[in-house]
């Protein structure tokens, strides 16, 4: 039976507060637990966006958002492998290749978990991984310089770009394999514990029926633009989880004062990120995105006024928080989202 949309909300809520947050620092500070992902398999999140008719709730992009919102502020790193899930699962609900009837549905059900190693075309004219046809499938070559999840999850969405600028997207079974090479995990100033690589591909081929969209690098940019202009609900869990942790610290007025600026911040954003056209009102996306920055930081950086020397312990919730804001401030950045945000700062 497919779970509400409420349901789905109540779940998600249970899960931060019974296992996410109380084990969030021990999290931080070594690696996911498979046991936290295959609680986040059994409550449905990963189905949040999926077709019902495949076994996913099929809930609004609010919903979606909401349960960005609360994973984020309880485990970022949790938050940080399972967000990569939802993008493949997205296109493939879009997709009408066959790849979708037999990855969807395991996708959505929670069966398997999916990540995303395709951000590196974003850095096109510049081509990090090169897709070039070859006996009825596609060769993979070049490095991709950040994939998370690596030994948690099952699949990844790879993609590369052809000599004829066309950008071939497809599935890899995400494991060591002919073709693939792994890093060994990065050591990262925030998101250390969710496994992210690199990964050296050398003649990884994948055969025809793994692609899930073939599409040129312009209408791809186009299309991608809201989602690297549109401010990310982790942003606002973190800055949500920064308020309460000075609320616990005694400072309810501060947090009040910046609470009231987020929730105006916040409300225009996802005004903007459902408009009817995801392309439209740029410039205004970046600004809030900005604004949103800057009340994460401010949010953030009073936790750790608030709590003094205490929050110099790697273990406390308020360093963690700020060093997780600060990994965000540059997730999905795009040429675009730098300038804006470095002109913005300038501007003050």
């Amino acid at each position: 039976m497919t779970i509400s949309p409420d349901a789905l909300l109540a779940r998600t809520r249970e899960l931060a507060d019974s296992l996410l947050v109380p084990d969030a620092a021990r999290v931080d500070q070594g690696e996911v637990p498979a046991s936290h992902l295959d609680a986040i398999r059994r409550s449905g999140v990963l189905g949040v966006s999926s077709p019902e008719a495949y076994g996913g709730a099929g809930a609004p992009d609010s919903v979606a958002r909401e349960i960005q919102e609360i994973l984020a502020g309880a485990c970022g790193s949790t938050w940080f492998v399972q967000t990569q899930h939802h993008t493949p699962v997205r296109m493939l609900a879009k997709s009408r290749l066959p790849v979708r009837e037999r990855l969807l549905r395991p996708l959505a059900s929670g069966e398997r978990l999916a990540g995303i190693a395709y951000a590196h075309v974003r850095s096109f004219p510049r081509v990090p991984v090169r897709a070039t046809a070859e006996s009825d499938g596609w060769r993979f070559d070049g490095t991709v310089p950040w994939y998370t999840g690596w030994g948690l999850n099952d699949v990844m969405l790879l993609a590369g770009v052809t000599d004829s600028a066309e950008i071939v997207f497809a599935f890899a079974d995400a494991r060591e394999q002919p073709g693939v090479r792994a890093s060994e995990p990065m050591r990262l100033a925030a998101f250390t514990a969710a496994r992210t690589v690199s990964l050296e591909l050398d003649g990884l081929w994948l055969p025809e029926s793994s692609v899930v969209l073939r599409t040129p690098q312009e209408e791809f940019a186009l299309l991608d633009i809201p989602r690297s202009t549109n401010t990310s609900p982790a942003v606002f869990g973190v800055t949500y989880a920064a308020l309460r942790v000075l609320e616990g610290g005694g400072e309810a007025e501060t947090a009040g004062a910046l609470r009231v600026r987020v929730e105006e911040v916040r409300r225009a954003a996802y005004e903007l990120a459902d408009h009817p056209v995801a392309h439209e009102h740029v410039e205004e996306r970046l600004a809030l995105r900005t604004r949103a920055y800057d009340l994460m930081r401010a949010a953030t950086t009073a936790a750790v006024v608030a709590g003094g020397g205490r929050t110099m312990d790697l273990r406390n919730p308020a360093q963690r928080l700020a060093r997780e804001g600060m990994f965000l401030l540059i997730q999905g950045q795009t040429s675009v989202v730098r300038r804006a945000h470095l002109d913005a700062l300038a501007d003050r």
